[in-house]
């Protein structure tokens, strides 16, 4: 798809529970814009109290898009994230309306933005399936020492319980016979045409964003959470059984653990997958934090970010 140069796209990213929903909401009816998801899981029907997708009274009447549109039992890779998004900013941007991307999947909105190509894959399962029983005999550090070997900057960028990160990288140098590094290189030989206007949420003090994240668990465990986890029970596909909120209350639904041990650990999950979206998020430095315990009016200010840079 051939697209013009310098479409501005507003990115409202951060970590788990920071608020990330509803300034992008916000930022939207501001300026005459619509919603596209960036998040892994939201993509996903039946999961909607997991993975915290915008409900339709926190929409009003912004249109929404790239939200709850797969059957669990689908796959769904980055590049096709990429094909989608890029299919719907470009609907948006024909509308006249300003496209405001949100969500907490940095791999979606990095890949996205700086529009990376990604090669046609085929009989990736095969290659995955043999990684993940190497993983599963030797151990991750062991395949990180071998990512080490063929590519060391890739490898500097990993740490030994990424198993996810480790097996993708040496997918894609058995798969095309380059390294990763240099399958990043190929890939933003192309310009990116889009003018990204980078804001983060996040909280100061961890503490307080930490609360809100145990908050946000017991808020879910109301509206049914243990139900909709229940429902998925081992009928989930390769990708979306990797849920945080669902897969804590597997062990339970097993017998192996009680309820609030399952309840902890998806507390203990949150807070490890928040840590994880910082680090991704922090390498950035074109994002425009905003401290939202710091900060009295987000909304003002993240306004103020988007017209300076539109």
């Amino acid at each position: 798809m051939s697209l013009p140069d310098n479409i501005p796209i507003v990115a409202v990213v951060g970590p788990t529970a920071s608020g990330k929903t509803a300034l992008a909401i916000e930022i939207a009816k501001r300026f005459d814009g619509e919603i596209i998801g960036a998040d892994s899981m939201q993509i996903y029907k039946n999961m909607s109290i997991a993975s915290a997708a915008p409900t339709a009274e926190e929409k009003g009447d912004i249109p929404h898009h790239l939200f709850e549109f797969l059957d669990t039992c689908e796959k769904f890779s980055v590049a096709e994230y990429v094909a989608l998004a890029t299919k719907k900013v470009a609907e948006v941007t024909a509308r006249g309306k300003l496209p405001v991307l949100v969500g907490g999947t940095g791999l979606y909105v990095d890949s996205f933005l700086e529009n990376l190509k990604f090669s046609a894959e085929e009989n990736t399962d095969e290659v995955r399936e043999k990684l993940e029983k190497e993983a599963a005999e030797l151990g991750t550090a062991a395949l990180l020492e071998r990512l080490k070997e063929i590519d060391p900057e890739a490898a500097s960028k990993l740490h030994e319980n990424d198993k996810k990160r480790i097996i993708r990288a040496l997918e894609v140098y058995e798969i095309h016979g380059v390294t990763p590094t240099e399958m990043n290189l190929r890939s933003k030989s192309e310009p990116s045409p889009y003018k990204s206007i980078y804001i983060g949420t996040n909280y100061k003090d961890r503490e307080t964003l930490y609360k809100r994240i145990k908050k946000r668990v017991y808020m879910m465990l109301e509206q049914g959470l243990l139900q909709e986890a229940e429902k998925s029970y081992k009928t989930l596909g390769s990708t979306a059984v990797q849920a945080i909120g669902h897969k804590e209350f597997y062990p339970y639904f097993d017998g192996e653990i009680s309820k609030d041990e399952a309840i902890e650990s998806l507390i203990r999950s949150t807070r490890r997958y928040a840590k994880r979206q910082l680090t991704w998020f922090r390498r950035n430095e074109n994002i425009n934090w905003i401290y939202m315990d710091e900060c009295d009016n987000p909304i003002e200010k993240a306004a103020n970010i988007v017209k300076e840079n539109l």
